[in-house]
């Protein structure tokens, strides 16, 4: 079985992308493909891999078994997608022992252990730690900034060596990689990939979240218009559609609701800029990994 899981990062797409793809759960049934509801599996799963603990025993060999039968409750597929944007660590953990989702390699490195006779194919989204940090710390539930940062420098942080060690932790899964500050443009493409649908489906085939990230930052009007536009224009690749939201997102785009404001205390407009900076360079380490699928805007 193709088993298939959003694992985050936080403050990213969050449960939108699970919903929209809840949207199509008939047709994507009829394709193979189940997208069961996170109550049937996030705490099970959790569960699961906190009772191997890092340096564990192997699990049961009928750990994979039991978790599936639960979770699909008699469904036989050939796909089955899950999601859960808190699954590296919740938001106050972040950070813990002065390490970037320093749990990372033991999670998946379990996860791909109980499904280990399946394909397992994981999916994450990047942030621009500028944006990245402000927004987990307002989740978290740590009294002050510093405790939460626990000593960790936001300087140091790198995607590129959590994706480096998530590699090296699941080297039998297929890794696909995106930045969050894309998926306006690429949403359709996203469904579609964690869907699993032949290529060329998504502008021929979108689905019927494909609009939903963009109703959040485009005017009711101006949605109606790009989709209306989209109709009219059939045939247009992946690329060309990218650039037609982008141009509609220019004229478009609710006042505010893509510009985010960083309030933090001790940052400034340089550090800012710096954090920006090696962000950009560190997704184009990213985009040339061996091993990582990245679905660029």
């Amino acid at each position: 079985m193709q088993i298939v899981f959003h694992i985050g990062a936080n403050c990213t797409d969050g449960d939108i992308l699970l919903r929209s793809l809840m949207k199509d759960v008939d047709r994507l049934g009829r394709d193979g493909v189940v997208v069961p509801g996170p109550g049937r599996y996030r705490k099970m799963i959790r569960e699961t891999i906190q009772s191997l603990g890092p340096g564990a025993d192997q699990p049961d060999p009928a750990t994979r078994d039991v978790l599936l039968e639960t979770i699909l409750d008699g469904q036989e597929p050939r796909r089955m997608v899950m999601s859960n944007q808190a699954f590296l660590a919740l938001p106050q953990r972040v950070f813990d022992g002065r390490q970037f989702y320093g749990l990372a390699r033991h999670k998946v490195a379990a996860l791909e252990t109980i499904f280990a006779e399946d394909e397992l194919e994981l999916f994450v989204a990047l942030r621009n730690p500028a944006t990245f940090i402000p927004a987990v710390w307002a989740q978290a539930t740590e009294e002050s900034f510093d405790s939460f940062m626990g000593g960790f420098d936001p300087l140091d942080l790198r995607w590129s060596d959590l994706v480096a060690r998530l590699r090296n932790a699941a080297p039998q899964a297929r890794l696909t990689v995106w930045c969050n500050e894309d998926s306006l443009l690429i949403w359709n493409t996203l469904l579609h990939r964690l869907a699993g649908s032949p290529p060329g489906t998504a502008t021929a085939e979108p689905l019927g979240g494909a609009w939903d990230m963009l109703a959040t930052t485009m005017t009711p009007d101006g949605l109606a218009r790009l989709l209306s536009y989209i109709k009219t224009h059939p045939g247009q690749s992946e690329a060309q559609v990218r650039l037609v939201i982008g141009a509609f997102l220019d004229k478009y785009a609710i006042q505010g609701e893509i510009e985010q404001e960083v309030d933090l205390p001790g940052w400034d407009m340089p550090l800012i800029e710096e954090l920006t900076r090696r962000y950009e360079a560190d997704v184009a380490l990213i985009a040339a990994m061996e091993g990582v699928d990245f679905i660029a805007a």
